[in-house]
């Protein structure tokens, strides 16, 4: 990530299709063959893994398993799996520029499994399913469905604690509905690996993306518990994660996830977190790590607490767990509340950090999100998945903090040669790109929703709260313009930014 590039943050949840959700199939090409025209070269998108409660790819129940809900029908469709006319008939959601999660849940894996009862199993799939790589969540999904969907803590006894003997007799019971299970990330990975194919054939990078906690309604809670997790002997959490109150929030965020026993991971040298990273850089070209400034130290809300006003500091793994990891391409999310320990994490990493132009034109020079003062070792983004898209947030500034924001950014514009327009939100928003394409960070993420000056109705996720309106948001054919395409290969050239554009 040391040369000039570009690229654009798109969800595979957010793409077209016609099966009321992103998915691995045509339109992610058609996406592939967009940026490719458009000079861009590397698509981040957010966690693959199965979403939970609220939808969120960040509270995930399995940090290994990948969402069946992006297998793509037409394809199962194309290899007689499914006829077009199940797939037709089910009610996957109307809304082209929502995701239903609950049609998906009732129908979509009602399809999968139709598609399973007429698979014919191959030595290739009796491979996958020997190598165990998603065994436990298998029979954790399968479990689930014994016990109506319900948490685990939530299952009758014997099965809510993890005994092998159990567990055994469990996998003879529920043979089929387990190799269900199994056949939904074998066929995930057989397209996800086509799909990778052609974007590294047109000279594109992908950049995944790895949440730093998972849900405890999870696999790993349930199978290993102490040996991850603060817990007690009940699997009940020390204590829970979050942010605190800051600018924004009084209350702080209070996220909920179980936090990790760093003291009981290092005495195995970090090996669970280790194999999850490996594993992770086998699905994506770079990684980037979520929420990163907890792996230097970490807030910690006690269990039970209301909000997040009450919580300590806490230790993190620092230095020790990337000893062995220097010169990897990771990306840390390093934002949030950054003290000398994070600054000094990063330094040893050497890791890119991130810049947000959406925080850079509050009238301080000094302000380390400003285009001029952001040096090479960065990705730029006008915004993340978790900010208003800036057309919107600059419609909602109003007197000294438009005004402040307006001079501030003709002001970056001069220092940097490069021309701003303010007649309008949707001209600020596109000046914004502009400068963080002529800045000097090596590589520059722009979301698809900011590319296309998108309002509020965009919007991926409001943090720290659970609505149909969080993870649902997708894009129509129509968004994926020539005039969209143009300006973005206009400035990746301006900028520098097209080293491999002849791929």
């Amino acid at each position: 990530m040391r040369e000039r590039t570009c690229g654009l943050l798109m969800p595979i949840s957010a793409l077209p299709s016609g099966e009321g959700i992103g998915t691995l199939g045509s339109e992610a090409y058609r996406f592939v063959d967009f940026m490719k025209e458009a000079g861009q070269r590397v698509w981040q998108v957010l966690p693959l893994n199965p979403t939970n409660y609220g939808d969120s790819p960040y509270q995930s129940c399995c940090a290994n398993a990948l969402n069946y809900y992006f297998i793509d029908l037409a394809k199962l469709v194309e290899e007689g799996l499914l006829t077009k006319r199940e797939v037709r008939a089910a009610d996957l959601g109307s809304d082209a520029r929502r995701v239903d999660y609950g049609k998906q849940f009732y129908h979509k894996i009602a399809l999968l499994k139709k598609a399973f009862g007429r698979f014919r199993r191959t030595e290739d799939f009796d491979s996958f399913v020997k190598r165990g790589e998603y065994a436990d969540f298998s029979v954790f999904m399968a479990l689930k469905e014994k016990f109506s969907h319900r948490a685990w803590t939530e299952w009758d006894e014997p099965y809510k604690t993890y005994d092998e003997e159990v567990i055994s007799a469990f996998e003879k019971e529920a043979r089929e509905e387990i190799l269900f299970w199994q056949f939904t990330q074998y066929i995930f990975l057989r397209q996800w690996h086509a799909l990778q194919e052609y974007v590294h054939a047109a000279g594109i990078r992908i950049m995944g993306d790895i949440p730093l906690y998972l849900a405890y309604d999870s696999v790993e809670m349930w199978k290993y518990g102490s040996l991850l997790f603060r817990v007690d002997e009940r699997r009940t959490p020390a204590a829970v994660a979050g942010c605190p109150p800051d600018a924004f929030s009084d209350d702080g965020q209070l996220w909920g996830n179980p936090v990790y026993d760093w003291e009981g991971m290092k005495r195995d040298g970090f090996a669970w977190w280790n194999k999850r990273i490996e594993d992770n850089l086998r699905l994506f070209d770079i990684l980037r790590i979520d929420h990163f400034r907890g792996l230097d130290r970490y807030y910690a809300i006690p269990y039970g607490a209301p909000n997040a006003r009450v919580g300590e500091w806490v230790d993190g793994p620092k230095e020790a767990l990337f000893a062995d990891k220097l010169g990897y391409d990771i990306v840390a999310e390093d934002l949030g509340v950054i003290d000398d320990g994070v600054r000094r994490l990063m330094k040893y990493v050497g890791y890119p950090g991130m810049k947000i132009l959406e925080f850079a034109f509050d009238g301080r020079r000094e302000n380390e999100h400003k285009p001029t003062n952001c040096t090479e070792n960065y990705v730029a983004y006008t915004g993340t998945h978790d900010n208003m898209p800036l057309k919107q947030y600059i419609d909602d500034l109003q007197g000294e903090y438009l005004d402040r924001f307006v001079s501030d950014l003709e002001r970056e514009g001069a220092a940097m040669g490069v021309r701003v327009y303010t007649s309008s939100a949707r001209a600020m928003t596109r000046s914004v790109i502009r400068l963080a394409y002529a800045s000097r960070a090596n590589t520059v993420i722009i979301p698809m929703w900011d590319v296309l000056a998108m309002g509020g109705e965009a919007r991926i996720n409001f943090p720290s709260t659970v609505s149909p309106a969080n993870w649902s948001w997708r894009f129509k054919k129509k968004d994926f313009s020539e005039s969209a395409k143009k300006f973005l290969k206009s400035l990746a050239i301006r900028a520098n930014r097209v080293y491999n554009m002849n791929k």
